[in-house]
């Protein structure tokens, strides 16, 4: 009986984290796109789901197609880290999909954007933040 509760509790906190994890990664995106909406940039969406996996935010400004990853943390060095070289991947294969399914985007060209928010709210851009090898 104390193993099973062991376990549920665990789950729970688990679960608590899970979500309070996903809301502040909302509202980090939330305060991306209004940032990038000040700064001129059309939003063509936002969680856009590809074959590759979702994107956070797909923008666009002066033909430039940019495909925007959020990430949160307690602190922005944190939050950089938070940004593996698989997602990294899965954002240029969502990007030659986009690219694929919407011609008419990124006419000058396509970046990666990272933008980092901390658990105070202050916000890093990282314009360009990662190309393709190839």
């Amino acid at each position: 009986m104390t193993v099973q509760l062991a376990l549920y509790n665990d789950r729970s906190r688990r679960q608590a984290r899970g979500k309070r994890s996903q809301r502040q990664g909302i509202q980090g995106e939330t305060r991306v796109v209004d940032a990038l909406g000040q700064g001129g940039w059309t939003i063509l969406g936002q969680r856009v789901r590809t074959a590759a996996g979702e994107v956070d935010i797909v923008a666009e400004r002066d033909g430039i197609l940019t495909l925007v990853e959020v990430k949160t943390g307690p602190d922005l060095t944190t939050a950089a880290y938070a940004l593996s070289a698989r997602q990294q991947q899965r954002l240029l294969t969502a990007g030659a999909i986009l690219q694929g399914q919407h011609p008419d985007w990124g006419r000058n060209g396509m970046r990666f954007d990272a933008w980092l928010v901390d658990a105070l709210g202050r916000m890093q851009h990282i314009p360009d933040a990662f190309r393709d090898a190839a």
